[in-house]
């Protein structure tokens, strides 16, 4: 009798694991996006040939994660995902951090949204640029220098982020990063929130993002939000007291074509504590046309111009062209290619001087002369 119970309970147990397993999912994904490069004026006037663009990507970081739920009961799921990036052609891993993409955990409901808490996007990111061209063609769309972060240059550290229901094609996004700083509530802090209405042919967002660097002597940047500073355009103003971007687009679907305009305001303040005095202004407007030509065949172009102010004034104008071939659900070939001019000043990194501005396209880190060239011939597959 002892026997034949030890043996129920063991296959009672077993069903309970069973059932708990049933409700829960976990997923390994990832995406690998190489391609073969060419950039002229990528440092001074020497032109560059290369593989791949480290963990950044073209179409797409390269990335693996592992992502899962477990649902809870009454419409609740716990959540979580942890996400590496990797340069695809070294195997090198996209930065010091295990986890650098991504890494959070939190509770997600039907009713009443989600909450997650760690390392994340911010909502600009994720209800804005969807519906930009970056979400088709990638990088060489971005904005100059990727300034206001329309790559996705950084991720917020700290981060306590809430994302209501969709309701009618409306949903809000609000998030805010704790500095972490004893007795310097302020220093290092983030916060942003974000709006967005989707429903037919039509979408529409908006946002607003701060982070805050640290206080005192400072001679980069350092804060929960990793910063836009890619490259020659604005590496002058790592110092700045606090970083806003304000950021709008719209995106009209009207059968095979999808237009596409955006405006941002990114500002760098200055304090005492920065190498420069007068708060950095980059106003930049934007637009984009695709064409779905075939159900596998998707090809665009677009426009961008950015213009900065206070410190410094410069002018950065942009034209881009992509082409995106899907050989299947999960891998496509894929071709985009940009040109950019920029004309006035900047500040520059390592002198603090003002210099002559230098063109940099999105945020690759090439840094030309007056001008640049690159185009990318790629390969991505998502698994």
């Amino acid at each position: 009798m002892k026997s034949r119970a030890l043996t129920l309970a063991a296959f009672a147990a077993f069903g309970i694991a069973s059932a708990a397993h049933a409700q829960s999912s976990v997923t390994l994904y990832g995406v690998i996006d190489t391609s073969l490069t060419y950039v002229s004026h990528a440092d001074g006037s020497k032109n560059l040939w290369a593989l791949g663009n480290s963990s950044a990507g073209n179409l797409s970081g390269s990335r693996w994660g592992v992502k899962g739920s477990e649902d809870l009961g009454g419409g609740l799921k716990a959540i979580f995902a942890l996400e590496n990036g990797f340069n695809p052609s070294t195997g090198a891993s996209g930065s010091s951090l295990m986890f650098g993409r991504q890494a959070f955990v939190g509770l997600a409901s039907e009713q009443y949204g989600t909450l997650t808490l760690g390392r994340q996007y911010d909502p600009l990111v994720d209800l804005i640029q969807g519906i930009t061209a970056d979400n088709y063609f990638g990088s060489v769309f971005a904005t100059a220098g990727d300034v206001d972060n329309y790559d996705n240059s950084f991720r917020v550290n700290n981060a306590i982020k809430y994302a209501s229901p969709v309701y009618r094609g409306l949903q809000a996004e609000v998030m805010y990063s704790l500095g972490g700083v004893a007795g310097s509530t302020g220093s290092e802090q983030s916060y942003s929130a974000a709006l967005a209405y989707n429903n037919g042919p039509l979408a529409v967002a908006a946002g607003y993002y701060y982070a805050a660097n640290s206080n005192g002597d400072r001679t980069t940047w350092t804060s929960t939000s990793g910063g836009t500073f890619d490259s020659a355009i604005n590496n002058g103003y790592e110092t700045a007291h606090s970083l806003q971007i304000a950021r709008i687009a719209a995106q009209y679907t009207a059968g095979q074509f999808i237009f596409g305009l955006g405006y941002s305001n990114a500002q760098y303040a200055a304090d005492a504590n920065s190498s420069f005095d007068s708060k950095q202004k980059y106003n930049t407007a934007q637009g984009f046309l695709a064409y779905q030509a075939t159900p596998a065949l998707l090809v665009g172009a677009g426009y961008s111009y950015t213009h900065a102010s206070g410190d410094t004034s410069a002018n950065y104008h942009q034209f881009s062209l992509g082409g995106d071939y899907n050989l299947s659900k999960r891998t496509d070939v894929y071709m985009t290619a940009a040109y950019q001019h920029a004309s006035g000043t900047t500040r520059d990194e390592s002198t603090g001087l003002v210099t002559s501005a230098q063109a940099s396209i999105g945020s690759y880190g090439y840094n030309g002369t007056g001008s640049q060239t690159l185009v990318n011939l790629g390969l991505r597959h998502r698994f």
